[in-house]
């Protein structure tokens, strides 16, 4: 999207810059607000919420704003915006409803908390760019219901993994190839990490120990995909994809590890593997015109019948400014689901379970998560590692199963919860979650 610098200076030019709101303070927050105050015309800062507000009042010093206002209520909010103050506050729903701001981007990975922010930013019109895979992998589909029933768009971000393949995913289709796999690379995988054996290196990036952990154990990739399954129709082979497979070879030859016939049969999947060095991410696609295979093999591309794009790195906060362009200025969303799920990620024990322990949150001791067909998750009944938290179990779980909404009590009152019943009833007809969560409100 190369045009998004010329809109963005024409905003700058015009007086009229996107006022951008962010909600959470963690490192990815503190990075986006760093680019977007220093490097981003047309576009505005105008307020952190966190539920330490030192911790956003230091982010914005981070970024060299002084004179933070701490806003309690909504006028004090609205009034240090609209005298071009940098405002710090508790209360992210302030923000939402706040007619000064145009766009919220939530860095939080909160899946509860995410489902009321996002829905109370519909109300009041309000767009949302997610730096939050794990709800857009959980209740997505739904929440999209949402935004076009406001008027609104609910978008992944740009830099992110999703994003990223998606980008690539269109302009490979652009070319008029059909894309069949559509990949992710990791250094390192390992079910079993926690947040104690993550911690230090967490410590040493300024970085939160249970969100390296859930890069580490699966999860966060599995909710990576999950999105851009969604977002193409694409499945994965079986549960837990390619379950750490490595691969150290040339790029270009990727598409020797899949077979072709496979992948036309079910369509398309996604997918991850462990170790090609230089890549980040890769699209595999075929041609059906001959003579532009023909082509495509003297560019150097090889003989087929995969050809290998890919890119060599994800930026994170420092392209996410494009995802709040695109979307603001041209309502262009980047991975948005075309119906219902069509891969979700459950929960599976980290550890053997014991009946009548609390599960914790993902990225924790308890449980990861990984990537599994829709069919086979409402099938099943698989419990989502998304909404593993505060759930109570009924049995012992062996380590390494996947938990099941009959293994647990669910909290009662989330609005997550109800929200993905919804998503099924929506979306596949199926009541029984509805059912389910019922009993636990």
């Amino acid at each position: 999207m190369i045009l998004v610098d010329t809109a963005l200076q024409a905003r700058e030019a015009g007086g009229k810059p996107i006022r951008v709101a962010i909600v959470g303070a963690g490192f990815m927050s503190q990075g986006l607000a760093n680019q977007i105050a220093r490097s981003i015309p047309g576009m505005r800062l105008v307020a952190i919420s966190n539920r330490n507000i030192k911790r956003a009042i230091d982010v914005f010093q981070y970024c060299g704003h002084e004179n933070v206002v701490v806003a309690e209520t909504q006028s004090r909010l609205n009034d240090a915006i609209r005298a071009n103050r940098p405002a710090a506050t508790e209360d992210a729903l302030l923000m939402a409803r706040s007619e000064f701001v145009d766009v919220l981007v939530d860095t939080t990975g909160s899946v509860e908390f995410g489902a009321h922010l996002v829905l109370e930013a519909f109300k009041h019109r309000k767009d949302v760019i997610l730096m939050n895979a794990e709800i857009d992998a959980t209740i997505g589909p739904i929440l999209q219901v949402y935004a076009r029933k406001y008027g609104v768009i609910l978008s992944a971000c740009d830099g992110d993994e999703p994003g990223v393949q998606m980008n690539l995913y269109r302009w490979v289709r652009g070319l008029g190839l059909i894309p069949r796999v559509i990949g992710n690379v990791k250094g390192l995988q390992d079910p079993y990490r926690n947040p104690t054996t993550q911690k230090e290196f967490a410590e040493r990036w300024g970085q939160n120990p249970a969100m390296v952990t859930s890069f580490a154990d699966g999860t966060k990739i599995s909710c990576e995909q999950a999105i851009v399954a969604n977002a193409t129709g694409f499945k994965v082979r079986s549960r837990g994809m390619s379950r750490g497979l490595e691969y150290r070879g040339d790029v270009m030859q990727i598409g020797k590890i899949y077979d072709i016939d496979e992948l036309r049969r079910i369509g398309g999947i996604i997918d991850y593997v462990v170790g090609t060095p230089l890549t980040k991410v890769y699209v595999l696609a075929e041609h059906p015109d001959p003579k532009q295979q023909h082509y495509l093999n003297l560019y150097k591309m090889g003989e087929g019948p995969l050809y290998s794009f890919f890119i060599p790195y994800h930026l994170v906060h420092f392209e996410v400014p494009n995802a709040i362009a695109r979307v603001v200025l041209f309502r262009d969303s980047l991975a948005p689901p075309l119906a219902g799920p069509v891969v979700e990620v459950c929960a599976v024990a980290k550890r053997d379970l014991r009946a009548g322990e609390i599960l914790d949150d993902y990225g924790m001791y308890m449980t990861y998560g990984e990537a599994v067909n829709a069919d086979e998750m409402s099938k099943r009944q698989y419990l989502p590692e998304g909404l593993v938290e505060g759930c109570k179990l009924r049995r012992d779980i062996k380590k390494d199963a996947v938990l099941t909404y009959s293994d647990v009590d669910l909290p009662s009152g989330r609005l997550a919860d109800r929200l993905r019943a919804e998503q099924y009833k929506h979306f596949r007809g199926e009541s029984w979650l509805e059912d389910l969560v019922s009993i636990a409100a």
